[in-house]
């Protein structure tokens, strides 16, 4: 069994390089966010002014910012914020698309017509940055109003998509045969439909959790994510403008940790569009 496990990890190395350097990016992003606690060497929100702007050293990893704060610990920080806010955002979004998506793909009629055009056409011609740029303004900085004006302006992707799935799931003959039955509508929208559109979702939900993650540093930088003194990494970049020539790191760090994340969740969601895809699986042989 070990040596047939090596062999399929050795078989996916070669075959899908991409998705293993997305699932180290992505473990690396994970376990430095879930522990940051443990793992951090110091409170990211300790101000020591006497040793601001200082370069690496045993003491502080990655140096200390201008504040004297430890860049290690911000950073470690920072990735537990934004696995949080990609997971809420992606939760919430996941949510209502379902529901909008679900009831206009599987009743049709004017129900579809009312939510495809007045709903989901009118969010998805309004850019989902400009929309929670303008939500958060008005609403002000905070974990609950960043994640519910991410999840404005992304929604209506997952529920495009699910309608088109629950479109061309309810008429197979499967279906049919439960509704030939008696088998009610949640029923069969519950058992029959939504495991079969489930793996399009997935590669989904992957991709746009890369989407919340730098959507997230763009508010941040702007002033309009969580307030401080709590750490996020484009709230960093945007305290290490001023410090672009003489301390280079401090915007190189986060911009690396940000497109680590990014990277990492675009990979995976390849990896899985790939894997879940039977045409696909065999034509590389997996």
């Amino acid at each position: 069994m070990p040596f047939h496990s090596a062999g399929l990890l050795r078989k996916l190395i070669r075959r899908q390089p991409l998705a293993v350097a997305g699932l180290v990016l992505l473990a690396a992003f994970v376990l430095g966010g879930l522990f940051a606690p443990w793992l951090a060497p110091y409170n990211p929100a300790s101000i020591d002014l006497a040793h601001r702007l200082e370069g690496p050293s045993n003491a502080h990893p990655a140096g200390t910012d201008e504040l004297g704060r430890d860049t290690l610990s911000r950073l470690l920080w920072g990735a537990r914020l934004s696995l949080a806010v990609s997971v809420s955002v992606v939760a919430v979004s996941l949510t209502l698309g379902l529901a909008v998506g679900g009831l206009a793909g599987y009743l049709g009629g004017w129900i579809d017509t009312a939510l495809t055009t007045f709903a989901m056409n009118t969010f998805l011609a309004l850019p989902g940055i400009l929309l929670a740029i303008a939500f958060a303004a008005f609403m002000g900085p905070g974990f609950t109003n960043l994640v519910l004006a991410l999840a404005i302006g992304g929604w209506a992707g997952y529920a495009r998509l699910v309608r088109a799935q629950v479109m061309a799931v309810r008429e197979r003959e499967y279906v049919d045969a439960a509704r030939a039955l008696g088998a009610g509508g949640p029923r069969i929208f519950f058992r029959h439909i939504m495991p079969n559109i489930v793996q399009p979702i997935l590669v989904q939900a992957a991709i746009g959790m890369a989407g919340v993650i730098l959507a997230e540093a763009t508010l941040s930088f702007l002033g309009l994510g969580i307030p401080a003194p709590a750490p996020s990494w484009g709230a960093m970049l945007n305290d290490a403008r001023l410090h672009l020539f003489d301390s280079p790191r401090l915007v190189l760090l986060p911009a690396v940790a940000v497109a680590g994340a990014v990277l990492g969740f675009n990979f995976l969601g390849d990896a899985l569009r790939d894997q879940l895809d039977p045409r696909t699986r065999l034509e590389m042989g997996l």
